[in-house]
């Protein structure tokens, strides 16, 4: 009856909402060990969803000795248990993701055509649009004197294609055969042979999370590329990348609505790298730089550039966190700053000597600005082999609680290491 319908659609506003996605995203400029945070929850995941970028990305994971990069597969792709998803907002790549499946195969990874699935609104990235973004980085080095440093994988003409309406969907792959060798033959020679190998994958992405959702209860994970500052709207414009990578990209580039959104995590360092230029306030271009660069590695996994470094800035964060109410925290790398006498925190921006009292929209006022700093003894103890709070010599405590206090968000984990072991969990 009518009656009864009622009375289901009442109880459905009231308690079912459905399962809430988990989302860690950068709140700096990329490289902050999302992947980590990723596969530590992704080991209790059902769903693992990227939901912007592409093969621009890099997430190294290492499991049992082994170290697997991932550019466009989401992290959770190891785990068996788990059903892996490239959303709409997602451009691919179609040779880099078999290329990164092949690679990853040989390392072992087995199964993975029964977990993966992508939307069939996804945008697809050619080599044509990867050629036009070198082309485009030389003009802007020959005329600006400057280029944005992308990573040349085709991303900002694939999605300035997408905007323009000029751009092809996994769906049109998905049609008859001999239109697509018609069409497409001249955009990407394997054409129809990418179409078959990826169509048992290819669904339609707003069905598939609607059913994720409000089926039985699953734990579903969204994995950030990228970062605040680098967002194209809220980023350090325009030395950004071109997709939303606050949490607003998740609704949109998954299909699903905020009241789904539940735990958001901010992933940072304890200090601050960028790759590529433009601004960067707190960068050390000195002994402590060059310290930071090379005891934490700090070179690109998808481009091998070497990355600029220096102090942790709380300006950033606190504007990441105004962004995307993060719920918590992981701090990454604090076992970098083992050897440090003393750390400073960038705690304000101030321009003529006066605070600003938000994060400068303007590249020339960024360039500008003097940070004020707070000053911490260093700890000078090996943090590697801390795996609880309590084994964490109090100055790093120290530390760690004033930036917590700081932004206003608690801080979950904190890591000192490469492998799983290494993130400490808080609470």
């Amino acid at each position: 009856t009518s009656n009864d319908h009622k009375s289901a659609a009442v109880k459905r506003a009231r308690n079912d909402s459905g399962n809430k996605v988990t989302v860690v995203l950068g709140a700096q400029w990329g490289d902050e060990g999302k992947g980590k945070v990723v596969d530590l929850l992704a080991t209790e995941s059902d769903v693992v969803c990227r939901c912007q970028g592409g093969n621009n990305a890099g997430h190294t994971v290492v499991v049992d000795e082994k170290e697997y990069d991932f550019h466009l597969l989401p992290s959770g792709i190891i785990s068996t248990k788990c059903t892996s998803f490239i959303g709409n907002g997602v451009v691919i790549h179609l040779p880099g993701l078999f290329e990164e499946i092949d690679k990853n195969e040989k390392k072992g990874l087995k199964g993975w055509d029964k977990r993966l699935v992508i939307s069939d609104r996804a945008h697809i990235v050619f080599d044509f649009h990867q050629a036009v973004d070198g082309l485009q980085e030389v003009q802007r080095q020959a005329q600006e004197g400057q280029n944005i440093g992308t990573t040349k994988k085709g991303i900002g003409p694939t999605y300035a294609c997408k905007a323009s309406r000029t751009g092809l969907r996994i769906c049109d792959l998905m049609q008859n055969v001999s239109l697509l060798g018609r069409h497409f033959s001249h955009l990407s020679k394997n054409i129809i042979e990418y179409a078959e190998r990826i169509r048992p994958l290819v669904r339609d992405g707003v069905y598939f999370m609607y059913d994720a959702i409000h089926g039985p209860p699953k734990k579903i994970l969204v994995e950030g590329a990228n970062a605040a500052l680098l967002d194209i709207d809220f980023g350090t414009y325009p030395f950004v990348t071109s997709s939303n990578c606050t949490v607003g990209g998740v609704c949109t580039g998954l299909g699903i609505p905020p009241a789904n959104i539940g735990d958001v995590y901010g992933v940072s360092k304890a200090y601050t790298t960028r790759v590529g230029i433009g601004a960067f306030p707190t960068e050390q271009l000195n002994a402590v730089g060059e310290l930071l660069q090379t005891r934490g590695h700090e070179v690109g996994v998808t481009t091998g550039r070497k990355r600029r470094c220096g102090w942790l800035d709380l300006v950033i964060l606190n504007y990441a966190h105004m962004i995307n109410g993060f719920t918590a925290i992981a701090l990454t790398k604090l076992d970098i700053l083992d050897v440090l006498d003393e750390i400073k925190v960038g705690v304000a921006y101030k321009i003529n000597g006066k605070r600003v009292p938000y994060f400068p929209a303007n590249l020339e006022v960024l360039q500008k600005v003097e940070v004020e700093y707070e000053t911490f003894p260093g700890w000078k103890t090996d943090t590697s082999a801390a795996r609880k709070w309590s084994d964490l010599p109090p100055k790093a405590q120290n530390y760690i609680r004033f930036v917590e206090n700081h932004i206003g968000v608690p801080i979950k984990w904190v890591g000192v290491g490469k492998s799983r072991e290494c993130m400490i969990q808080m609470f």
